[in-house]
């Protein structure tokens, strides 16, 4: 699971979830950089690590020995929960885990050296563990 090393706040600020705010398209990390084939989500969303890690492992069988992956988002965000059965006051719960927010536009994973019905199958299925609707998009 990915996670950060070492944070300079342990928990963030709740952001506000405006609608208007998270269908705005993302302005980086738009077109795919490193390799050929790569998953473009279109709607915004919360994705945690374990969700990240579910879909690298889907990517990491198709590119096996021959082909490079890159994971283009990291889940830098944290997200804080109370224990079960806890009263309201006394505070903010403990971080739980870490997530990225994905708007849309964002390039999530990229594949290169695999052949390109395969690489488009494979980021088909990783899309599938992704709690945003993605397209596969190739390089220009």
């Amino acid at each position: 699971m990915l996670f950060p090393k070492k944070v300079k706040h342990r928990k963030w600020q709740t952001q506000r979830k405006s609608s208007k705010r998270l269908a705005r398209p993302e302005t980086r990390g738009t077109t795919v950089a490193f390799g050929s084939f790569g998953i473009k989500a279109l709607t915004s969303a919360r994705v945690t690590s374990n969700q990240i890690e579910s879909a690298r492992k889907v990517l990491a069988r198709a590119v096996s020995k021959t082909g490079k992956l890159w994971i283009r988002i990291f889940p830098d965000r944290p997200v804080t929960a109370k224990p079960a059965e806890v009263g309201m006051g006394s505070g903010k719960g403990d971080p739980k885990h870490y997530v990225f927010e994905v708007r849309p536009g964002r390039i999530l994973f990229e594949l290169d050296g695999v052949p390109e019905d395969v690489a488009r199958a494979y980021l088909r299925q990783a899309g599938m563990k992704l709690p945003v609707n993605t397209s596969v998009v190739a390089r220009h």
